[in-house]
This record gives structure tokens, sequence and C-alpha cells, in this order.
């Protein structure tokens, strides 16, 4: 097997059982492991009975760690990377030593495993397959709603903390009031739940039940956006911008999926 100095594991979001047999040979056989939170992986590594030692790296201490880490590998030792949960890099640390070893040609290399997004997904029906990953949505206000407004034609896909979900479903209502909903949580963990419903239903749901664990929100996409009334305020807003009947046909069938000859005509008056 093709030997690699610095190794992206993967590691279970819940269920210690779903970890790959490569994980764990990766992670009995380097040197080190470097992880964001040693009690965290430690739990984990007891229960396979992995004695490899743990070097701290987690967001603060990112750009401290790099030279740590580059002389360890100068030295010939392998390292492999971890986060609490999941996949490095996805919402996790990681970006910025793998930046670096890249930039210092070292061999790295990726391990498949768990995420959250995927397994989410994997259980939820969409009738396309594509969507926007944000990761953490941002703290303010504002900056949900521009999130929330700037993706209404795609399947949005974020993370949210138990603290936060009633607040960001509501701003989700407000926004797009009947706006359907997936929101996962637990996942693999034996309070598992995945509910499908109008947002409006699913903020009901949790101002009766105590929102627990972290959650993967998807607002899918709105079937709404080819209605007359949003077509003209479009066009209205581009007409007063200066933008000619073709350009505004070309960019509304863009924005709203609808035929550019119907945009072109409702611009036209006919």
């Amino acid at each position: 097997m093709k030997e690699y100095d610095f190794y992206i594991v993967p590691t279970p979001i819940g269920n210690l059982e779903d970890i790959t047999l490569r994980a764990l040979n990766v992670l009995k056989s380097v040197d080190f492991i470097a992880c964001e939170d040693s009690r965290v992986t430690q739990n984990l590594l007891n229960h396979y009975q992995i004695s490899t030692k743990c070097i701290s790296y987690h967001k603060y201490n990112e750009k401290e760690r790099i030279e740590k880490i580059v002389s360890l590998l100068e030295d010939g030792k392998k390292i492999a990377l971890v986060s609490d949960a999941g996949t490095p890099l996805i919402c996790d640390p990681g970006a910025v030593i793998v930046k670096e070893l890249r930039n210092r040609g070292f061999k790295i290399t990726a391990l498949p495993g768990a995420n959250a997004v995927a397994t989410f997904l994997s259980q939820v029906s969409r009738p396309v397959e594509d969507y926007t990953f944000v990761g953490f949505l941002s703290k303010t206000l504002h900056q949900i709603e521009d999130i929330l407004k700037n993706n209404i034609s795609n399947n949005l896909v974020f993370y949210e903390s138990p603290n936060r979900i009633l607040s960001t479903l509501k701003i989700i209502s407000n926004i797009r009031k009947g706006a359907t909903v997936a929101v996962g949580r637990e996942l693999t963990k034996f309070f598992e739940e995945v509910l499908v419903d109008d947002v409006e239903n699913i903020v009901k749901y949790f101002e009766e039940n105590t929102p627990k664990g972290e959650f993967v929100v998807l607002v899918f996409a709105s079937t709404k956006n080819n209605n007359d009334d949003e077509l003209k305020s479009a066009i209205d807003t581009l007409v007063s911008l200066g933008y000619g009947a073709k350009d505004i046909s070309q960019i509304v069938s863009k924005l709203y999926k609808v035929n550019k000859n119907k945009v072109y005509n409702q611009v036209l008056g006919k």
C-alpha cells in the first residue's frame, strides 16, 4: 500500500462503529494523531485499543502548530489529522496545515468516511441532486436573510446548533412562508430524527420539543419562482437599471428557469 506523510482521516459523527477498517489501520500505524480535542479523540482510540499519541491541533492554534507538524514530518514521522467528528476541513480545522504541507511538497491523502451532510441527504429525497452547502450560518440576521434570499432557487444546506435552530427556522418562515424544510439531528445516534415538513410545522414542533443535538438543515428550492408577480418584479427592477429586453430575458430566464421568449414578450408588454 502506498505510504503518505500526512493522512486526513474522517471519524464517526455519532456511532463509534461508523469508521472504516482503513481509517483504523492508519490511526494505529501513524506516529502521531493531530486532533481538535484529545479527550474526544481518546474515547475513539480507547474503544479500538489504539495507543497512538495525540497532539493538539484546533482552530485556535492552527498557525502555531505548523512548524511543529512540519518538523515531525521532516524527521520521517507519519501524522493523521482528525476532527472531533466527521471529516476534517469540512467545517472543521485543517485547511491551514494542508495548504502549507502541499506548498512544502509533503505527500498527503484523504480517506473517505463519515460526513453529516452526506448522511443526512442520503435519507431526504429531492427533485434535483444539486444543492448549495454553506456550512454554519452567520450569526447576524442580515447575513442569514441574504443567504436565504440569494438561494431561493437552490436547495440550501447548512449546519445549525441546538440553541439557534428555532430562531433560524423562524427567520426562514419570515423570508419564505410555507417553504419545505428538512431537519436532521443526532444523526447515527440512538435519538436520530429527520423531519420533512413546512417550516411553520417544524417551528411548532421544536417549540413543543426542546431542540437537542447538532442539526443539519435543508431548505428546499422554491417551486414558486416563476409566478407572474415575481417575474414582473424582477423585470421592473432590471428595466429601472437600464437593461434592454434581450438582456433582461436572458438574466430572468436563468434566475427563474423560465422560457426566454415568455420573459421577452412580458418586457415588451405583449
